[in-house]
């Protein structure tokens, strides 16, 4: 098993390097459309290699999957810790239920000790 993963993340790295490679032209990334930032008296531009916007778009894309997905499933954590204190808390119950009781005598006075 873990020749293949050996096998995988060497391809995946020669499929990105060769990504890279092929896609060095230098392109321009502008914040605002040319009308928009006439308008607004400012503009943010930035030039970069082609492969650094396609590579950071997909890391921006899986991050904001990740982070989509941790939402998601907030509730269905939320009710595991709900379940795991019940069981807990039944565990310990029933150890108790199971305990040999040491004390003879009554019974009520027995739960009023308990309880106090």
């Amino acid at each position: 098993m873990r020749y293949f993963r050996y096998a995988f993340l060497a391809i995946l790295a020669i499929v990105l390097i060769t990504v890279a490679l092929a896609n060095r032209a230098m392109v321009t990334v502008n914040l605002l459309p040319q009308e928009l930032s006439g308008f607004l008296g400012w503009s943010w531009s930035l030039t970069l290699p082609l492969f650094v916007v396609i590579f950071g778009g997909v890391i921006a894309g899986v991050l904001l999957g990740f982070v989509w997905e941790w939402f998601r499933e907030h509730k269905i954590r939320a009710e595991a810790a709900r379940a795991r204190k019940e069981r807990d808390k039944l565990a310990r119950e029933v150890k108790t239920l199971r305990e040999p009781k040491s004390r003879t005598g009554d019974d009520v006075l027995a739960l009023i000790d308990d309880a106090g």
